[in-house]
């Protein structure tokens, strides 16, 4: 919650030098080209069977994953509601 607290906090007060208001202001294609690379990343990790990189590599995934969610307005409880919709 804290790391979508943040970029939500920069995408209202934009901070000089963010990397998140970068990614922000470059728009939807930056960003989900950024997912892609990072989950490309993970699973190179996973297939190398090496859990630090896969653990480094699952966190830049779930921070531009939550740079995502606040472009297109969805929230953490919003995506936590689903996956208890699945169980």
């Amino acid at each position: 919650d804290e790391v979508y607290d943040v970029i939500l906090d920069r995408q209202e007060n934009p901070k000089e030098g963010s990397y998140t208001n970068y990614l922000l202001s470059k728009g939807l294609d930056k960003i989900c080209k950024k997912i892609g690379e990072e989950a490309a990343e993970v699973i190179i990790a996973a297939k190398n069977r090496n859990s630090d990189e896969v653990t480094y590599e699952a966190a830049d995934l779930l921070y531009h994953l939550c740079v995502l969610l606040v472009e297109q307005e969805v929230t953490l409880e919003e995506v936590e509601k689903e996956l208890r919709k699945r169980r």
